[in-house]
């Protein structure tokens, strides 16, 4: 993998995706029936045709059948299914000796790059610990520390806004207990991460009475083997919006810098997303 010489980034360089369709051709490929999903399904995988990585190391995950649905939408049970099968390829792709971490996101809304609608994420299997998520790894373990600005709590997982949020309504979500990967909660567990990430997408909607556009990623344990005391399983969830139809870009002063300017308090982000709310 290339490194750049001067800032020490590493990059991967995937020219055959430059040819890769914007938009589907005729019909969505992820509803029943359509090219990636030709019969009906609760939840599903499959490699991406797309891939920036090689071997198989790069799938898409359908969240539900219901193309015009929301997170949320799906009810606990809905949401439970999918953290399930988060787990289930992280297990699946963590056996490969190719693979030393495994990172679950999701694109939400064309304004950050989503193509497709229907709702669905994506793994990347990296055959390296990526260095966003090798920082997090240092030890003592900071999500174990009381949080502030908590916006809501479901059977021992919290979500809070950063005192030093990068996005105006970011939120992190953490269970309480240091729970190093997502195979390795019990069903309580999965059942309150579940329960919170729908919580927490109710809030985001609400928040502008409109769909939210936003980035979500999960940082666990590396499966490389290493011991990792310090891996705690928690989710980043990055709102685009700082207010209604207005989008959080970052600039050259931030890419330049390092640095980030939030527009909006944290403490003033939790207090809004504590209030906000949605019909079930």
């Amino acid at each position: 993998m290339p490194r750049d010489e001067l800032t020490g980034a590493d990059v991967v360089i995937v020219s055959s995706r430059q040819g890769r369709p914007n938009l589907p051709d005729a019909g969505c490929p992820f509803c029943p029936g359509g090219l990636e999903a030709p019969e009906g399904y609760d939840v599903r995988w499959f490699v991406n045709r797309w891939p920036p990585m090689p071997d198989d190391r790069c799938e898409i995950v359908l969240y539900t059948p219901v193309h015009d649905a929301q997170l949320w939408s799906l009810g606990v049970e809905g949401v439970r299914r999918v953290v399930d099968l988060w787990a289930d390829r992280t297990v699946a792709l963590g056996r490969r000796d190719d693979v030393a971490y495994v990172l679950v996101f999701e694109n939400r809304g064309p304004e950050v790059g989503a193509t497709i609608a229907h709702p669905h994420g994506q793994i990347y299997a990296f055959d390296h610990v990526p260095p966003a998520a090798a920082a997090e790894l240092d030890e003592p373990c900071a999500l174990c520390r009381e949080p502030t600005n908590v916006v809501a709590e479901r059977g021992g997982w919290r979500a809070w806004v950063p005192a030093a949020a990068s996005w105006p309504y970011e939120l992190r979500l953490a269970p309480s207990d240091h729970v190093a990967d997502l195979p390795s909660l019990d069903d309580h567990g999965r059942d309150a991460l579940a329960a919170l990430l729908r919580d927490a997408s109710r809030r985001l909607d609400a928040l502008f009475d409109a769909p939210m556009p936003s980035m979500l990623w999960i940082h666990q344990r590396p499966t490389d083997g290493g011991r990792w005391p310090a891996a705690h399983l928690h989710v980043h969830l990055a709102p685009l919006l700082r207010a209604a139809g207005t989008p959080r870009f970052v600039a050259a002063g931030e890419l330049g810098s390092g640095v980030y300017f939030n527009p909006v308090d944290p403490a003033e982000a939790a207090a809004q997303l504590r209030a906000a709310t949605a019909p079930e």
